[in-house]
């Protein structure tokens, strides 16, 4: 059965985290959001701790994702990797979520090479800073339509296309591409590649002015003849048509309940500090009570609790689920759209209970409004969510309910 509960090993790393969150990221969460764009060098001391945890198998606190066990013999519930992580993103992000993006050595593209990359490539690429790039200026949402070409040309592959919107995409040593081999192919044909920093071919266009997660870097990339070796590959090189997408999806298993965990620490910290303004303005949430007995402004917050607590769980449960060798594609899209919707209707709620403080920088709270919003968008829009959610229920392939 699954525990929902926070196991005892994991106890220390989520005190660990949510230290990091209140000493390091809080103080400095308002500087670097006004400073768009400045690399906060205060991250760097609390990126090699993190990477002490991760070697020391403890699990990190960050957005690095950890690799699913294959070990099929091992019975009995884990609580492993994947839960350990994202108990950490949740208290990470309570102190500010794009702090925690501009991390070094944290980025979704780590993710993905924790998910799919075999042992060589694990070591090859260990200690690397890895963004990744799929959105393209004309294909957002449906990542099957990427048009940015990936040719076999010797020992290497040469990448053609554009990416926009890459988080980390200045600051990462490298980037993880999606590309595709063979357009004909459709979705089957679609690789992912590690493409470092300095090979030939591959330019940083800009940097990206945002309504939210200034402290984090988003770049528009272009890739010209950029020659990749063939061993920056992740997975197999050949086109299965009956396997079709889920070699490169498996990636999102990961990447999305660390989303989901980033969205629920946000909506975290927007409660915490809403219900502390309540107390001071002598506003008293009774949980005994029912709503209909209660101020409005009560009755409102106890709504956005509610809310907050059934992401919280979601997101738990499909870490849980990868620790525990199960398929969690389904779990992974119901947490990052329970949290993505969840966060931003919290904060901006939360924005309306403060009044005055909720709108002017004085607080966190409009911050937290603003950076809410990117939640709900990235590794997969709202509506792709619950696209992939009704297809899984329903048994439809992709080319049954578009």
């Amino acid at each position: 059965m699954i525990n929902l509960e926070i196991p005892k090993k994991a106890k220390t790393l989520v005190n660990q985290a949510h230290q990091a969150a209140a000493e390091v990221f809080r103080p400095i969460s308002r500087k670097y959001d006004r400073a768009e764009h400045a690399y906060p060098t205060e991250l760097d001391m609390l990126a090699a701790l993190l990477d002490g945890l991760n070697t020391s198998g403890e699990g990190g606190a960050g957005a690095a994702g950890v690799r699913r066990r294959g070990d099929e013999k091992e019975t009995g519930n884990r609580n492993g990797g994947n839960l350990s992580t994202v108990l950490g993103a949740i208290e990470m992000c309570w102190g500010d979520v794009a702090l925690l993006l501009s991390m070094p050595r944290q980025g979704l593209g780590n993710a993905a090479i924790a998910s799919v990359a075999d042992d060589e490539q694990l070591e090859r690429f260990k200690g690397m800073w890895a963004a990744m790039a799929i959105t393209e200026p004309g294909c957002g949402s449906d990542s099957a339509a990427i048009t940015t070409t990936a040719t076999p040309d010797g020992d290497s592959y040469v990448l053609n296309g554009e990416k926009i919107f890459v988080t980390a995409g200045q600051r990462a040593d490298a980037v993880v591409v999606w590309a595709t081999l063979d357009k004909s192919k459709g979705r089957a044909a679609i690789k992912s590649f590690v493409v470092e920093k300095g090979t030939p071919g591959f330019e940083i266009v800009r940097l990206e002015h945002k309504l939210g997660i200034r402290a984090s870097d988003t770049a528009v990339l272009r890739f010209e003849n950029c020659r990749v070796p063939k061993e920056n590959l992740l997975g197999s090189p050949d086109i299965d048509t009956k396997k079709g997408f889920a070699g490169v999806m498996q990636t999102f298993d990961n990447t999305r309940p660390l989303v989901a965990a980033m969205a629920v620490g946000v909506a975290r910290a927007a409660s915490e500090e809403t219900k502390r303004l309540l107390d001071e303005a002598g506003i008293s949430v009774d949980y005994d009570q029912p709503l209909a007995t209660q101020s409005a402004a009560a009755a409102t917050y106890l709504q956005l609790e509610a809310d907050y607590e059934a992401a919280y769980l979601l997101t738990l449960e499909s870490a849980w689920m990868a620790d525990n060798r199960k398929p969690n594609s389904l779990q992974a899209s119901m947490a990052k759209a329970k949290a993505g919707r969840s966060v931003v209707d919290i904060t901006l709620r939360c924005v309306e209970l403060a009044g005055t403080l909720g709108y002017t920088e004085e607080s966190l709270l409009e911050k937290w409004a603003r950076d809410a919003k990117i939640l709900d968008i990235f590794e997969g829009t709202q509506q792709i969510q619950q696209l992939i959610i009704a297809r899984r229920l329903l048994g439809k392939t992709s080319g049954e309910l578009k």
